[in-house]
């Protein structure tokens, strides 16, 4: 794999939510295992601050990633966003084949959005082990509804009728 991408999530007032931790800490094994040599982080400002990436970035530090071995994108709120303003990142890198860290419900959106840009996806999922059901029910719920809009939604952006 040429990079690593960590999804965002929410950042709380306390800090940042356990599903930012658990995608963090998943990353930050992963590139410990040698996965990749690279970590784009993704996320910008939501409620609270920092931005998701920025408090992404901390957290693997505090895991013993290097700073040099991390980059952030700051600005996206969506996952079409979060791969869309990560590819400049990866193209001054070369970076086509990623693995692609966020929770199960969301890889096969978020690994279909990287196939729409050209990247060629793996994706690797944390435990859910100790997850609240009710959360995972909620992910869960979104997702169905939001893959198929997504699908639409792209499959359009393609056939060249939305910019």
């Amino acid at each position: 794999m040429d990079a690593i991408i960590i999804l965002g999530a929410a950042v709380w007032p306390t800090g940042p939510s356990p599903t930012l931790r658990r995608r963090v800490a998943h990353g930050a094994r992963l590139w410990h295992r040698g996965a990749a040599p690279m970590i784009v982080v993704c996320g910008g400002l939501g409620l609270h601050a920092p931005s998701e990436a920025a408090a992404m970035a901390a957290l693997l530090i505090e895991l013993g990633v290097p700073k040099d071995a991390i980059v952030q994108e700051d600005r996206s709120t969506t996952t079409y966003e979060n791969i869309a303003m990560a590819l400049p990142l990866l193209r001054q890198v070369e970076a086509r084949h990623v693995l692609i860290v966020t929770d199960m419900t969301h890889a096969p959106r978020a690994a279909l959005v990287a196939r729409h840009f050209g990247l060629h996806p793996r994706v690797s999922t944390p435990s859910i082990k100790g997850g609240r059901k009710r959360t995972i029910l909620r992910q869960l719920v979104r997702e169905l509804a939001a893959y198929p809009l997504y699908a639409i939604r792209l499959k359009i952006q393609k056939s060249g009728r939305l910019d």
